[in-house]
């Protein structure tokens, strides 16, 4: 597994690289209410939109696994609720259960 994460992460990783060398002209960005502005390579002011849309895309999907993850404990709580009870009925029933002594058959 780790060989193909090796395998498909290098190309990216040659991409970026490339794209970071290849655009470092520097471009203006404005804060429009105010009078900021800040220069950074073009390079990096795409690669670090591309990180928060990254961060943003993973927090949306954290959150709604937060659902499932739920439902999944209360289906473990209700099992392991369930299994208490087999249990106990089982040993509620084994002694009426428990073999008696043997009666030959005529």
């Amino acid at each position: 597994m780790t060989v193909l994460r090796i395998i498909l992460a290098v190309p990216v990783l040659l991409v970026v690289v490339l794209f970071a060398l290849s655009n470092r002209e520097p471009a203006a960005f404005r804060l429009w209410p105010t009078d900021v502005v800040v220069e950074l390579p073009l390079s990096l002011a795409v690669l670090g939109a591309m990180a928060v849309a990254f961060l943003g895309g993973a927090l949306v999907l954290w959150l709604s696994a937060l659902a499932a993850r739920r439902r999944a404990r209360r289906a473990e709580h209700a099992v392991r609720l369930l299994e208490a009870q087999v249990a106990e009925l089982k040993a509620q029933c084994a002694p009426r259960l428990a073999p008696g002594p043997l009666v030959p058959l005529p």
